[in-house]
């Protein structure tokens, strides 16, 4: 009751969204075994990238982990070695396209752009859109605050110049801009 005798109403407290929709990403029982590949692929060009270590040891590290029987082990496989492999190409593509040098962007977001550039050029029968949109989720989930923005642009930039056909045509269509 309030001081001049009058009931105060209940509040109902307010819904919070929790978990990991509210960050626009999606949920572990919805991804795809390509999605989930992408992931431990991420994680794998991390380590990579931070710690430096050879493909193979961290290959064998991955494959260990909780949920990688649910990837898609071909496609991890290309990812990883892939990328490996052609860091210096990739990095060639990305550059460019950065406003700071390469050694000041996240390693998370690096190794997302890596996974980008390389599915362009060698994961034709992804849609680039789809490698666009799998690439903005991850940074969404794994990145900083604002790192999806950053590799979408990144990514947009490259896009014309490895799939130049299919980024007219959805300009064409209206599906790009």
């Amino acid at each position: 009751m309030s001081e001049d005798n009058k009931p105060v109403p209940e509040r109902t407290p307010r819904q919070s969204r929790t978990g990991p929709t509210s960050t626009g990403a999606r949920k572990a029982s919805a991804k795809s075994a390509r999605s989930r590949a992408r992931e431990f692929a991420l994680q794998a060009l991390y380590q990579h990238l931070v710690g430096h270590n050879d493909a193979q040891s961290i290959d064998v590290f991955t494959r260990d982990l909780a949920g990688f029987h649910k990837a898609d082990s071909v496609h991890y496989d290309a990812l990883l070695h892939g990328c490996v492999k052609e860091a210096e190409a990739l990095d060639a593509l990305i550059v460019p396209l950065l406003d700071r040098k390469l050694a000041e962007i996240s390693p998370i977001e690096h190794a997302i752009m890596w996974i980008g550039a390389y599915e362009f050029q060698h994961c034709l029968d992804v849609p680039w859109r789809v490698v666009l949109n799998e690439c903005i989720e991850l940074a969404k989930e794994f990145g900083g605050t604002d790192g999806h923005k950053y590799v979408n642009a990144v990514l947009n930039g490259i896009a014309p110049r490895l799939r130049a056909a299919e980024v007219e045509a959805d300009k064409a269509s209206g599906k790009a801009r």
